[in-house]
C-alpha cells in the first residue's frame, strides 16, 4: 500500500464518519441497551501472559479477581490466538489487522542472532511497522477519537514510535522489548526518574487513569500494552513473600515472582475499572483484554520454569498451542452477555476490524486479514472464516524451530521447515497435542498442508533458506521433551 492510499483512507474515513455512526446506531437498535454517544475503547495487552495464567482460565495459583470479574461481566474466548508466538509480530497484527507474514514482520525486533549451527537461515524481516500501514489508532483518530499508547511499543525506533502511527499520546513506548528494571529510576517517555519504591506497572496505571480523567467527555482509544509479565522477573517483595507461602510443592505454577507480576497487572485492571465507574463512563466503554503470545516457560537462558501452560503443549516461541493460544476477554456493555463463553477460534488480527465495526468506520483498510467479531460478541454464533494461519520462519530463544501452521475447525496442522515433516492434531480431543494423526489421516493432512502452502503464497510469506555451513554433529536447538517431535500414530 502506498502513502497516497493511506491518506485517501483517512480522508474517506473522516468523510464517512457521520453516516457510519448513524448506521452503527441503527444496527444496535434491536438491543435493549441504547448507545447515543460514540463508544470508547480500552485495549489491554499483557506481555507473555499464558492461557492458563488467570483464575477464570483455570489457574489456582495466581490471584486475578479483577480480570476474573471482567470475564464475569463480558465474554471469554477459549480458543483465542496470537498471530505469532512472539511479541512484535502480534503487536503489528493488532495495529493493522494484517497477518505478520503479509507485513513481513515475523519475529521480535531485532530478532535473535543467527546460530551458525542452525540447519536453516532465517529470512530478513521488517525492523519496524512501516508508516504506510494504517493502524487502528489512525482509523479511530480520523473519526474524532483521542488516542493514547501507554506502555510497551516495540515496533521500531524513534521515527516509528506511536506518535507517528496515529497516537496523540505516547507514554513509555520505545523500541525496547522489556524495561531495564520494573523499579525506578525510569528513563521512558513520559515516565522518568522515581526511586526504588516506584513500580513500573503502577506508574503506567497512573498515566492511564490520568488520560481517562482528561478525556472523559471525548471518545477515546486507550492502548495499554503492559511490559509485565515479561522479563526481568521483578515484583514487590511483600507480594513475592505472599506467593512464596501460598505456592505448594504440588502446584503446576511455581514461580512466586511471576505470580506477583500477574497480580500487578490484575491490580492495574481493577484500578481502570474503578476509574471508569468513578467517571461514569463504564457503560460506554468497550474493554478488550488479551496477551501477545503464549506463556514463557523458561527464564532467560536457564531451565528455571516461569509459568506452566498445561494442558497446552510448549510455550512462547513455539507453534504448539502453548505458544499461541492466549486469554481473550471482551466487555461490550449492553451487548456482550455477562459471563458468556465462546469456543469460536479467533485471532489478534480480528481486533482492528472489530473495533472499526463498533465505531462505525468505513471503509476497512485494504488487505486486512482479520474479520469483525461483532456477530460473536452479540451472541449470534459463528464467523465466516474457516481457517487461521501462522508463519514463523525463525528459531526462537525458547527452542522453537521455524514452522508454519493452520487451524481448520478442530484440526490443526504444523509444518516444520527444517525437514518438511508435518504433525496433525484434533484439538477437540487432544488439546495437549500429544497424538500426531498425520499417518492415520493422510487425506486431511494433505488438504490442510495444501491450504497452508497456498496461503503462504497468497500473502507473500518469505521462507528460510538452507544454511551452507550446517553441521548436524554440532546442531543443538535445545529441545526439551515437551517440544520434541510427536511420533505419528
Amino acid at each position: 500500500m502506498q502513502k497516497a492510499t493511506r491518506r485517501e483512507f483517512l480522508e474517506r474515513s473522516a468523510a464517512f464518519a457521520l453516516l457510519a455512526g448513524e448506521s452503527a446506531r441503527a444496527a444496535l437498535a434491536g438491543h435493549a441497551f441504547k448507545q447515543d454517544r460514540p463508544w470508547n475503547f480500552i485495549l489491554i495487552l499483557i506481555d507473555d501472559m499464558g492461557w492458563r495464567d488467570l483464575g477464570c482460565y483455570g489457574s489456582s495459583t495466581y490471584l486475578t479477581p479483577h480480570i476474573d470479574r471482567l470475564a464475569e461481566e463480558g465474554m471469554r474466548f477459549t480458543d483465542a490466538y496470537a498471530s505469532a508466538p512472539v511479541c512484535s509480530p502480534t503487536r503489528a497484527s493488532i495495529m493493522t489487522g494484517k497477518c505478520p507474514a503479509r507485513l513481513h514482520l515475523t519475529d521480535w525486533i531485532p530478532g535473535r542472532k543467527p546460530w551458525p549451527t542452525s540447519k536453516l537461515q532465517a529470512p530478513a524481516f521488517e525492523q519496524q511497522l512501516p508508516h504506510q500501514e494504517i493502524t487502528i489508532a489512525e482509523g479511530l483518530k480520523a473519526k474524532g477519537y483521542v488516542t493514547a499508547s501507554i506502555g510497551k511499543w516495540h515496533l521500531g525506533g524513534p521515527e516509528f514510535y506511536p506518535e507517528s502511527q496515529g497516537f496523540s499520546v505516547n507514554v513509555a513506548g520505545t523500541d525496547r522489548g522489556s524495561p531495564r528494571s520494573y523499579f525506578g529510576p525510569f528513563d521512558l517517555p513520559g515516565i522518568t526518574g522515581g526511586g526504588p519504591d516506584d513500580y513500573l506497572t503502577e506508574k503506567l496505571t497512573e498515566k492511564a487513569e490520568k488520560f481517562l480523567e482528561e478525556n472523559r467527555d471525548r471518545p477515546f482509544f486507550l492502548y495499554l500494552p503492559e511490559f509485565a509479565v515479561h522479563n526481568p522477573m521483578q515484583a514487590r517483595e511483600a507480594v513475592v513473600e505472599k506467593y512464596g507461602q501460598r505456592i505448594k510443592p504440588a502446584d503446576a505454577q511455581q514461580h512466586p515472582i511471576y505470580a506477583s507480576m500477574v497480580e500487578s497487572v490484575d491490580d492495574a485492571v481493577g484500578r481502570l475499572i474503578r476509574k471508569l465507574d468513578e467517571l461514569k463512563i463504564a457503560d460506554r466503554t468497550v474493554i478488550l483484554f488479551t496477551s501477545d503470545n503464549g506463556g514463557l516457560i523458561y527464564e532467560g537462558g536457564s531451565k528455571r520454569p516461569v509459568t506452566n501452560n498445561a494442558p497446552l503443549r510448549a510455550g512462547k516461541g513455539h507453534l504448539y498451542e502453548g505458544g499461541i493460544r492466549v486469554p481473550l476477554i471482551v466487555k461490550w456493555p449492553g451487548i456482550t452477555r455477562p459471563g458468556s463463553l465462546t469456543h469460536i477460534p479467533v485471532s489478534s488480527i480480528d481486533i482492528l476490524p472489530t473495533f472499526y465495526a463498533i465505531a462505525g468506520i468505513r471503509p476497512v483498510p485494504a488487505q486486512v486479514d482479520g474479520i469483525s467479531l461483532v456477530p460473536v460478541l452479540k451472541g449470534a454464533g459463528r464467523v465466516s472464516r474457516e481457517t487461521i494461519f501462522w508463519h514463523y520462519p525463525h528459531y526462537s530463544n525458547q527452542g522453537g524451530p521455524p514452522a508454519g501452521a493452520v487451524r481448520a475447525g478442530d484440526y490443526k496442522l504444523i509444518e516444520f521447515y527444517e525437514d518438511g515433516r508435518v504433525e496433525l492434531f484434533n484439538l477437540a480431543e487432544d488439546t495437549g497435542e500429544q497424538r500426531n494423526l498425520a499417518a492415520r489421516a493422510p487425506e486431511r493432512t494433505r488438504e490442510l498442508h495444501e491450504l497452508l502452502k497456498k496461503w503462504r503464497s497468497s500473502v507473500g510469506a518469505v521462507m528460510p533458506a538452507e544454511n551452507p555451513g550446517y553441521d548436524p554433529a554440532k546442531a543443538d536447538q535445545r529441545l526439551t521433551g515437551a517440544q520434541r517431535p510427536t511420533p505419528p500414530i
